[in-house]
């Protein structure tokens, strides 16, 4: 593909914009039963496997990377003026600072957990549906989606939860099954959406990225082959 699209720009704006939706909203815990808890991102943050998905399907691995570190990108820029905006006096009359902190704070090992997360999880889910559509020679999407999604989501989960809270009261390796198995649930009922929005993408672009010879290194930004 040697031009961009605005719908390829949508797209990647709706997965940037998904990403650091879902680490704000992170911050709150939702009750699912009496048991489980989970962090209210859940809603939201499959959506980006799901674009990125769909990214990888229709426009190739080499676009879903640039996206992918985009979106890496963007998160750090939010997450380095929310630092500054926290240093900043505030009004005498303010007295938001404490809710400030604690909706926009984030300690350097949960930004180190969350950043390894997502590129480890993001990049494993976008190299395993690029090599699935060849080895199934572009049929079978769901059997792409669901798959990539599995390991991609299992990934991050584990690499996130452990990273985050290894070492402290908090750590419980169930929650990374409760994690990886909420969002693979998303992703598989949002699959009838993940087909229409692929088909609709192939059919006006014209398009439909198989890639053959393409590098899976998450540092070529080039469309390099192997």
């Amino acid at each position: 593909m040697n031009t961009v699209s605005y719908r390829l720009i949508v797209v990647a704006a709706l997965f940037v914009t998904a990403l650091i939706t879902a680490n704000i909203i992170a911050v709150k815990l939702i009750a699912v039963g009496s048991d489980i808890v989970l962090p209210a991102a859940i809603l939201v943050f499959p959506l980006s496997y799901i674009i990125g998905d769909i990214l990888t399907e229709v426009y190739g691995f080499a676009w879903a990377r640039r996206v992918i570190w985009l979106g890496f990108m963007c998160n750090l820029l939010f997450v380095f003026f929310a630092w500054i905006g926290g240093l900043l006096p505030g009004a005498s009359f303010w007295g938001g600072q404490a809710a400030y902190e604690t909706i926009l704070g984030y300690t350097p090992r949960l930004l180190l957990a969350s950043f390894c997360g997502y590129l480890i999880g993001s990049f494993s889910n976008a190299a395993i549906m690029s090599r699935m559509k060849i080895l199934t020679r572009g049929r079978h999407l769901w059997s792409r989606t669901i798959g990539s999604t599995v390991i991609g989501e299992g990934l991050d989960s584990a690499v996130f939860i452990t990273i985050a809270f290894i070492g402290t009261p908090a750590f419980a390796p169930i929650f990374i099954v409760y994690h990886w198995a909420a969002k693979t649930m998303i992703e598989v009922v949002a699959t009838p959406v993940t087909y229409a929005v692929v088909n609709y993408l192939k059919g006006v672009e014209q398009v439909d990225t198989f890639d053959v010879g393409v590098s899976l290194n998450p540092f070529g930004l080039a469309e390099a082959k192997t």
